[in-house]
């Protein structure tokens, strides 16, 4: 059945990837979000603006679902969610308590008739419609590495750290106060946009030299207006070594480069040489300029100096990037769209029934539902 078929007999599913830092919502079968907001919900309590996923009680966190949800439906999206299907955007690895209490809200509170849970990294590789290939999703709080063989996701081999957008922030801010400025200026909505618009990811060359404790010529620096009331400089040693602390050479080997290569040689013998051809970048961070090039030279002169990452990965091995559909921010997002606007959205969703009789969400850990499946 054509795909606009399928979406047009009936109102298409809500699609939505609620991050630590954004949230993409829109609609099944469309290109693009109609929104990107922050993971910030006002409490109808008191007012005040919130993480989303912050808190401190699971009856608080019910309650910011709630306000977050009723402002999505019934401000930027302008439907009643009765009569709509739901398409949540996961990570595998995420915390049971929130998509538990995502559910009842949605199911309990919303009364909506379906959930369909779409794992990120399966998502994000559907908009390339290839089976296999490294999924590293460079996120606000974390970075994960999940190989993907034949659309099964290798849970083995699954690596993750605890850096991305929110550690990059915290570096430009320390550079920046190193340089004088005030501090009041530095909000997360500054650094964001100081990251987007004026850093990059140096090149194999330059890293090694400042790692070396040379000092090579900066890249010019820039001045960045504050509200239209002030200007600060930015230097240009901090536009290109903000980003070194996903490359960081240290005994432990968490570096990025390492997370890929540590995720492939961590999979089966047989499937490696795939998942060298196939990887792909996504996520907030990965738009910064010069990350896949970074990446590759890095890998390739970690697999020809490294004895267990040359032995391991025997023969000519050349890494290839996937480049994705659209921007990297939204992928998972697309990857969800894709699938609430084809017949997966009848086959894997939970109902509204189910979820009543059961009272919780199935888990793919969990015995009883992979025995109710098979």
């Amino acid at each position: 059945m054509p795909l606009y078929e399928t979406v047009m007999q009936e109102k298409p599913p809500v699609v939505l990837d609620i991050g630590t830092a954004y949230t993409k919502l829109g609609f099944a079968a469309e290109a693009y979000p109609r929104k990107i907001i922050p993971s910030e919900v006002i409490l109808s309590s008191n007012g005040q603006t919130k993480a989303l996923l912050q808190y401190e009680t699971i009856s608080g966190l019910y309650d910011q679902f709630v306000d977050f949800l009723q402002m999505i439906f019934f401000k930027h999206l302008l439907v009643i969610p009765k009569e709509r299907k739901i398409v949540i955007v996961e990570n595998v690895f995420g915390q049971t308590v929130l998509r538990e209490t995502l559910a009842r809200v949605l199911f309990r509170h919303f009364e909506v008739s379906s959930i369909m849970f779409v794992p990120l990294h399966m998502s994000a590789l559907a908009t390339l419609a290839v089976p296999s290939g490294v999924v590293v999703d460079i996120g606000y709080t974390e970075t994960t590495v999940m190989p993907v063989y034949s659309r099964v996701q290798i849970m083995q081999a699954f690596q993750d750290q605890a850096y991305g957008g929110r550690a990059i922030h915290a570096e430009i801010k320390r550079q920046l106060l190193e340089e004088g400025v005030n501090e009041k200026h530095l909000t997360d909505a500054i650094l964001e946009d100081i990251k987007v618009r004026t850093c990059f990811v140096t090149n194999l060359e330059r890293a090694k030299a400042y790692r070396n404790g040379q000092t090579p010529e900066a890249p010019p620096s820039l001045e960045y207006p504050i509200n239209g009331q002030e200007i600060i400089t930015i230097p240009g040693k901090l536009r290109e070594t903000v980003f070194e602390i996903m490359f960081e050479e240290n005994n432990d080997r968490d570096s990025l480069p390492h997370l890929i290569l540590r995720a492939i040689i961590k999979s089966p013998v047989d499937v490696r040489r795939s998942l060298i051809e196939s990887i792909f970048i996504v996520g907030g961070s990965a738009i910064i300029m010069g990350l896949l090039s970074r990446l590759r030279a890095e890998m390739q002169y970690l697999v020809e100096k490294d004895e267990e990452y040359k032995n391991k990965l025997c023969g000519d091995i050349k890494f290839k990037f996937h480049k994705t559909i659209g921007r990297e921010n939204f992928t998972a997002w697309l990857g969800g769209s894709l699938c609430g606007g084809t017949d997966l959205i009848q086959t894997h969703s939970l109902t509204k029934e189910a979820y009543v009789k059961n009272d919780r969400v199935p888990d793919w850990i969990n015995l009883t539902d992979k025995r109710s499946t098979g």
